[in-house]
């Protein structure tokens, strides 16, 4: 058996001593160069995409019906019947109410027994003309035959003779005339009489209440038996029948403010919202008062919104989405991304220049860059950018104010409301 010498031993325990120690060390020295290498920064950053901008401008106001009139009866009498009632849906022309006025019926009577004499008094004249005619004919020759003998043996006829024979011409002629002349006077008589018949049957005929259009019965004034003043312009007492609102058709009142009032036009297409119902409704610009009222500043503009199924109803609120401006598929970024240039602003002083700003871009090796653009429309959530930017770059939104331009960062992708990803 070989036996070791006693100095080696502790040779052996000092190497591996000293590469245990010399390890430790590496592996610090690794773990301190890691700790000092900086982490990259991470940015919120967005895609800029296109899009359609509209800004939009939301008013409030309240339904009014179309149409909406209390319906007065024409002459005065009693109501003998009335056939509809709150709520009922009529028709134009339908039958509301009738009324009873006896008199009306005398009214008739007489007017006609009027007509009936003029008329006998045409019948008289004619007669009276025939007789007058004849006369004339008649004492026209005799004067004819008594002036030609005349003529043919002077002195045979006394010349009183003669010039009593004219003169009962000329009277048989007046006669004539006059007789004509009062068949005429008939016949305009007649004219009149008829036409006071005309006016008895018109106002019989307002025995019937009708409806003026087609609408809905909102209120009823009146009952069976009930007394009704005829509906003039001098009696402000007189009670109406019913009230009858056309809800087919409704009206919107909106006090459009003046910044807004270039933009409105006729036929102009809004959206109504209507919160009681929770639906949206097609409505259309109609008209408008073309006048700023002095005291609010705002121009009435009214659009009509079809109700054909009378699921909207007078009173109720809706919000009209008026949209001022738009533009379809144009470059958007959110508008978190941007800072607008203060003193392009205020150099441009409200002209209609386009706005100008920056942005910060991460780009595709992960560096910031600083990018002026120019900026169009702006709504809630996005602004347009006319130029400086390509769809598909990444803009740093949020707070920019620890970036520098060049700096490495790594980009995180967010949705922003508005925005398309």
């Amino acid at each position: 058996m070989r036996k070791f010498n006693a100095p080696i031993f502790p040779l052996l325990l000092a190497a591996v001593g000293s590469f245990l120690f010399s390890s430790c060390g590496r592996n610090k020295d690794a773990q301190a160069s890691a700790a000092a290498a900086p982490e990259l920064p991470t940015v919120a950053v967005a895609k800029a995409v296109n899009a359609d901008l509209s800004r939009d401008l939301v008013l409030t106001a309240e339904f009014k019906p179309y149409q909406e009139v209390d319906v007065m009866a024409k002459v005065s009498g009693y109501v003998k019947e009335i056939r509809v009632d709150v709520g009922d849906r009529v028709m134009e022309g339908a039958l509301l109410a009738t009324l009873e006025i006896p008199e009306m019926d005398d009214d008739l009577r007489k007017s006609q027994a009027g007509v009936r004499h003029s008329q006998s008094e045409v019948t008289r004249a004619e007669d009276e003309i025939a007789r007058a005619k004849s006369a004339h004919d008649i004492a026209h020759l005799s004067y004819n035959r008594l002036f030609q003998a005349s003529q043919k043996r002077p002195g045979l006829i006394a010349q009183q003779e003669i010039d009593d024979a004219q003169s009962k011409d000329l009277v048989a002629e007046a006669q004539l005339a006059a007789t004509n002349s009062a068949l005429a006077a008939a016949h305009q008589q007649v004219d009149v009489d008829q036409s006071s018949t005309a006016r008895v049957k018109t106002l019989i005929d307002y025995q019937r209440v009708v409806a003026p259009f087609t609408g809905v019965v909102t209120k009823r004034y009146a009952d069976k038996g009930s007394m009704i003043q005829a509906g003039t312009a001098s009696q402000t007492q007189a009670m109406p029948l019913v009230r009858i609102s056309q809800n087919g058709l409704l009206r919107l009142i909106l006090p459009v403010p003046e910044s807004a009032v270039p933009t409105i036009h006729i036929g102009q297409h809004v959206e109504v919202r209507v919160k009681a119902l929770n639906r949206t409704f097609p409505g259309k610009v109609a008209r408008f008062v073309d006048k700023l009222s002095l005291e609010t500043r705002t121009m009435d503009t009214e659009v009509d919104v079809p109700n054909a199924d009378l699921i909207l109803i007078p009173g109720m609120y809706a919000e009209v989405t008026l949209t001022l401006s738009r533009r379809n598929a144009v470059l958007t970024v959110p508008i978190t991304a941007v800072d607008v240039d203060a003193e392009a602003a205020a150099m441009s002083g409200g002209s209609d220049a386009p706005a100008a700003g920056h942005v910060m871009v991460v780009t595709p090796n992960s560096r910031v860059e600083v990018r002026k653009i120019e900026l169009g429309l702006e709504t809630a959530n996005l602004v347009e950018v006319r130029s400086g930017l390509n769809e598909g770059d990444m803009v740093v939104i949020g707070s920019r104010s620890g970036l520098q331009p060049g700096e490495e960062v790594r980009p995180q992708v967010t949705a922003m409301a508005g925005s398309k990803q």
